[in-house]
């Protein structure tokens, strides 16, 4: 989880984070309609009000990952995964930054007794936690802890100037919130072990090509596409979407016979619920489904 601060400067230089900086603007701006957070900013958007919008908001640090912007986006998943009105929900950052790494200056002096007793990281477990579906949104720099939250929600959408990479290496640590186990689950072992012993960039092409990111899309249209596709999950039964994010994620924590049996059961209990009754009525009656989340 290496920040900005530290690890553009060493790869990419001075120069060109002005640049970067200074070719981004114009991005949408958010609204908060919980005025007690500081590091993010939360609204419903969708032109149905069911997709729940959690933007990073430290954008004069590059939307570093400090511990209270981690415990706010923490409650801002729980809250919108207990609210029955929200379908899904995106995660994204500005043009400039999607999450450009931890805050190092507040872990420079950890230690390890310290992480041990304060459980140091255990608030992400929020996102990967949550039972709707997470879908990031991902422009700018996703580095280090950028890049595994991006690993933590369901689905990644690039904009087309995204860049991801694991520079832990560089500052004397390794990543330590998901970086070195869910890498190689998306894009192999050796590809995850040259980015992780490198620290090298990749950018948004060659991240779909790996597998790491479902799609690309030019900067200005990455968001709306995210919530259109957020918005397509929404019209499929909340409660079968629920079943079929458990079985899809059960593939990555087992053996393919164990998930084999995990997903047949899911499979077979979606048949004691309403939901699966009126969608397949409503195909076979050629008609749309009216969904009830029983």
């Amino acid at each position: 989880m290496a920040s900005v601060g530290v690890i553009t400067r060493v790869l990419l230089g001075k120069n060109a984070i002005n640049k970067v900086a200074a070719a981004n603007t114009g991005f949408v701006k958010f609204y908060s309609t919980a005025p007690a957070y500081e590091n993010i900013k939360v609204e419903v958007v969708g032109t149905k009000s069911n997709v729940g919008l959690i933007q990073l908001n430290r954008p004069k640090a590059l939307n570093a990952l400090c511990g209270p912007l981690f415990e706010e986006l923490g409650q801002a998943v729980r809250d919108f995964d207990s609210d029955e009105k929200i379908a899904a929900i995106v995660i994204t950052g500005n043009e400039k930054a999607f999450a450009a790494g931890a805050d190092i200056k507040e872990m420079q002096n950890n230690t390890y007794s310290s992480n041990q007793k304060k459980g140091f990281l255990k608030s992400w477990e929020d996102v990967s936690n949550c039972g709707k579906p997470v879908i990031a949104a991902v422009n700018g720099f996703a580095l280090g802890g950028g890049c595994e939250l991006a690993m933590l929600c369901d689905i990644i959408y690039a904009g087309e100037k995204a860049k991801f990479g694991q520079p832990e290496i560089n500052i004397g640590t390794i990543p330590g919130a998901g970086g070195t186990q869910r890498l190689p689950r998306y894009v192999g072992k050796s590809k995850a072990m040259e980015i992780v012993l490198t620290g090298n960039f990749i950018d948004a092409h060659e991240a779909e090509k790996m597998g790491l990111v479902s799609r690309v899309f030019p900067v200005e249209k990455l968001l709306e596409e995210t919530i259109k596709l957020a918005e397509r999950i929404g019209t499929h039964s909340p409660l079968i979407v629920k079943m079929a994010k458990q079985a899809v994620n059960q593939a990555y924590e087992t053996t393919l016979k164990s998930g084999l049996q995990f997903e047949k059961s899911l499979f077979y209990g979606t048949f004691a619920t309403e939901d699966r009754k009126e969608g397949m009525t409503a195909f076979v009656e050629k008609r749309p489904p009216s969904f009830k989340n029983e």
